[in-house]
């Protein structure tokens, strides 16, 4: 088949082109997942293509021609799986499907089947109508930035290889073994009373089991797959879920509550007063607990997340390192494994634990464990009495103006240049002088009394990420946001924010 074949224009659904004539977009290879709605940006005959492009990658870098393919619940996501094995087999390579699961479950299979490649179907928590893929090749790892490019470039370029006779089989009983990793020596004394909502994502059909089986008790919530999305988006990060599980939460009397996105890998927690707790503050918590236990602990944490890990008094009183970092998974798992941090979070809800704790990856059903366990340790203490023991500022949730998925990375560009000028003429946020900017991945400008706000491309959606915290008070975040703003709408093509402060 030859590259001109490749469409990049939008075939009729129900069409004969729709069903034959390959259709994938570049655009929906990102930083290190790919991301498409579909069938309207890929179609089954663009997901074998994917498939071939990945087996060809694979090939390239003499990875061992096996994979694990797995997928989430949503209801076309069996079809684009089995189109990309397709895909993988016509480059040689052997496929172990294990069925429909959680991202995590995934990522585990390679250790208990003992294969390092995987591919996993999933959009995560984009909304109903999308779908993806997360991959890669050494456990714990999933594709680079480059890999990602050069699969892009394979595939619209169409640069497959393979020939070796190739196999196929499934194994859909990764669940129990994956449970029992989990579970194992895992022993909740304190009676705890948990809402466990899951959107109606794929997270539903097993995560109450587990908490169960650790100790809790569990008030489900929404747990019942049904990829329509009834109620909203699985989205852990989102306020309307959020809210969503402290009124039921205050209703139920519940100790804490936990949010699962689509694909089981990020966790939102609400406190016992219903209040919506951001992922970077409980990872703070488990810092402290970890720390205690492991003087000198290095944590990786991304750059949209809290100022505190770098102030903390308990943190410094045990020597824990902490270095910010990339946003996105893939970023934070090979940077965990390049440094041998025992821990990482993100604002977004994802947690990675290295040894002794986990193998590497994020894993929502383990963070949510650890921090069953902690309170376990703390038997007379509610969330709400940790987190208000912790040093206080005011963080803004993380906001996403629309910008073009073409225009986002030199937008950000632009903005960073017009930050470093505004910054060497002694600029101002919230009252608060610019005293850095680092730039590891987009621009957070550090502010005098340690107060920052950041601005970012999204990896995975078509906007900007912007997230402020003030150290001081709530209207100083606010005057903060404000100021940073102005200053970024000088950009034309940046559209209306998802959600408000």
């Amino acid at each position: 088949m030859s590259a001109e074949k490749v469409q990049y224009s939008i075939p009729a659904t129900c069409s004969w082109e729709g069903v034959t004539q390959p259709l994938i977009i570049p655009e929906g290879f990102r930083e290190y997942d790919g991301r498409w709605r579909f069938p309207d940006e890929i179609n089954l005959p663009g997901a074998l293509l994917l498939g071939r492009g990945l087996g060809t990658l694979m090939n390239e870098q003499n990875i061992h021609p096996r994979i694990i393919v797995g997928c989430d619940f949503r209801s076309y996501s069996r079809q684009i799986a089995q189109a990309l094995t397709i895909g993988l087999i016509n480059c040689g390579i052997d496929v172990v499907d294990i069925g429909t699961v959680l991202s995590p479950m995934a990522y585990f299979s390679r250790v208990h089947l003992g294969i390092d490649a995987v591919a996993m179907v999933t959009a995560s928590h984009n909304p109903n109508g999308w779908t993806g893929l997360k991959a890669g090749f050494r456990h714990p790892q999933t594709l680079s930035e480059t890999e990602m490019k050069r699969l892009r470039e394979i595939v619209i370029e169409q640069e497959f290889s393979g020939n070796r006779i190739s196999s196929y089989r499934q194994n859909e009983t990764i669940f129990g073994p994956y449970a029992d990793d989990l579970c194992e020596e895992v022993h909740i004394t304190r009676p705890l009373k948990i809402v466990c909502a899951a959107g109606n994502g794929t997270a539903g059909q097993f995560v109450p089991s587990i908490l169960e089986r650790c100790g809790v008790e569990v008030i489900p919530l929404h747990t019942t797959p049904d990829s329509r999305f009834p109620n909203y988006n699985p989205n852990p990060e989102s306020l309307e879920m959020l809210h969503d599980i402290g009124r039921n939460v205050r209703e139920t009397h519940a100790d804490l509550g936990f949010g699962f996105d689509g694909d089981g890998d990020r966790l939102g927690v609400v406190d016992n007063t219903g209040a919506p707790i951001f992922s970077d503050k409980i990872g703070l918590l488990i810092a402290r607990a970890l720390a205690a236990r492991h003087p000198g602990a290095r944590f990786i944490v991304d750059i949209k997340s809290t100022g505190l890990f770098v102030t903390d008094p308990v943190l410094s009183a045990h020597d824990a390192q902490t270095e910010y970092w990339k946003t996105g998974h893939s970023h934070m798992k090979w940077r965990l494994a390049e440094t041998g941090a025992i821990a990482g979070f993100e604002k977004s809800g994802h947690f990675y634990f290295g040894n002794p704790i986990g193998r590497g990856y994020d894993d929502a059903l383990l963070a949510a464990i650890t921090l069953c366990q902690f309170l376990d340790d703390m038997p007379d203490a509610s969330l709400s009495d940790a987190i208000a023991a912790l040093p206080q500022s005011w963080i803004t949730p993380t906001m996403s103006p629309h910008c073009r998925d073409t225009d986002k990375y030199e937008t950000v560009e632009r903005i960073i240049n017009r930050l470093k000028s505004y910054g060497a003429q002694n600029g101002r946020l919230g009252g608060q002088r610019i005293v850095d900017i680092v730039t590891v991945n987009g621009a957070r400008c550090q502010l005098e009394n340690g107060s920052w706000a950041l601005v970012r491309a999204s990896s995975n959606t078509p906007n900007l990420v912007v997230v402020c915290e003030s150290m001081s008070s709530e209207n100083e975040m606010r005057r903060i946001f404000e100021d940073f703003d102005q200053l970024i709408r000088q950009e034309g093509t940046i559209g209306p924010y998802d959600q408000s402060i």
